[in-house]
């Protein structure tokens, strides 16, 4: 896997969006221009925007073509160091048939994003180039307020300062985005989320002892839409992988996620995997039941119960979230209930 240069102050950031197109909308651009001011103000970049990435929801729906160009423009564009997504959606596979892998290839950069980029980080993983799971330009970089201390420390410590390890550690409070979730527009960007004491921290479903492996996984949600197509991992790719999951905001039923694991059990990546690492659900009402479906599909439909699964971790949609880098070497040590990066996120 190659890994992209760590950012710099003066380097120049490109926004994209790849997916949804709500960005560009007249109620959200004020999420651009809270951006603008940490990116440039905080991190020291240059931010630019690439051409498609404001023309709106219906424009990119129409054209995903666009949104490609957008992001191959950015990677064969040598003054661009990073490109940063503005934010999910549902349908960011459409842009499958326009992407140029050389080109991710010959171009290494910085990309992140979460959710229904997904896809994009399978493309960019085979295209053999590490990218960076989470910090998203709306839900992150434009968090209104203030950016929370926990998922900033992430962001210094992958892609700006590389640690030669890192530990992941269980952020020490909670937002609650069923009950109390502040909506986006611009008379709220002024009011900051109201964080709850962290009372539970890592948990583990079954396993035992320490295991090894680079991280693969993504957005459960996305996982129907990506199976079968070119960039969905091979089964000798899987093997020896530690296996990450997370499940959107969405309310999605205890019965679909059942589905989505069995389909991976069909598949037979638990048999070749070495441990699996679940996100904190972004609904507090599916923490429980989720971890009873976790249990029964991998521990005792698919015959594994000895295969560590580590839970509640901070990446995904349940906020504060830092930042994994993807196809990097983790140890996931069960008896001690911890995860850590096992070299530099960036070099």
């Amino acid at each position: 896997m190659i890994k992209p240069e760590r950012l710099r102050p003066g380097d120049k950031v490109a926004i994209v969006s790849l997916s949804s197109g709500i960005l560009g909308e007249e109620w959200a651009i004020h999420k651009l221009d809270i951006a603008r001011e940490r990116l440039e103000g905080h991190f020291e970049l240059q931010m630019t925007v690439m051409p498609n990435a404001l023309k709106g929801i219906q424009y990119l729906d129409d054209h995903p073509e666009a949104r490609a160009a957008d992001l191959m423009d950015a990677f064969c564009d040598p003054s661009i160091k990073a490109v940063f997504n503005a934010i999910g959606g549902d349908d960011t596979i459409r842009l499958l048939p326009f992407i140029d892998f050389d080109v991710i290839r010959s171009h290494p950069k910085i990309f992140t994003g979460f959710s229904d980029t997904t896809s994009n980080h399978l493309m960019m993983y085979h295209a053999g180039l590490v990218s960076y799971y989470g910090a998203s330009v709306m839900n992150n970089f434009a968090e209104y307020v203030r950016i929370n201390d926990y998922t900033l420390h992430m962001i210094q410590n992958t892609l700006f300062h590389p640690q030669p390890t890192l530990d992941i550690p269980s952020a020490p409070y909670w937002y609650d985005d069923e009950d109390e979730k502040i909506w986006w527009k611009p008379e709220n960007q002024h009011v900051q989320k109201k964080f709850h004491p962290e009372e539970i921290g890592y948990e583990i479903l079954q396993g035992s002892g320490a295991v090894e492996g680079e991280l693969l996984g993504g957005c459960v949600d996305v996982f129907l839409q990506l199976t079968g197509t070119p960039i969905w991992p091979s089964l000798e790719q899987w093997s020896g992988k530690l296996l990450f999951l997370e499940t959107s905001e969405e309310d999605m039923p205890c019965d679909y996620l059942k589905w989505i694991l069995q389909n991976l059990q069909a598949q037979g990546i638990f048999d070749v995997i070495r441990g699996v690492i679940v996100g904190k659900p972004a609904r507090r009402s599916k923490y429980e039941p989720y971890k009873e479906v976790y249990r029964r599909v991998i521990g005792k439909e698919a015959g594994h119960p000895e295969l560590p699964i580590l839970y509640n971790v901070n990446f995904g949609h349940a906020e504060p979230i830092g930042i994994l880098p993807y196809g990097l070497r983790y140890r996931l040590d069960a008896d001690r209930k911890t995860l850590t990066l096992l070299e530099p996120a960036t070099q």
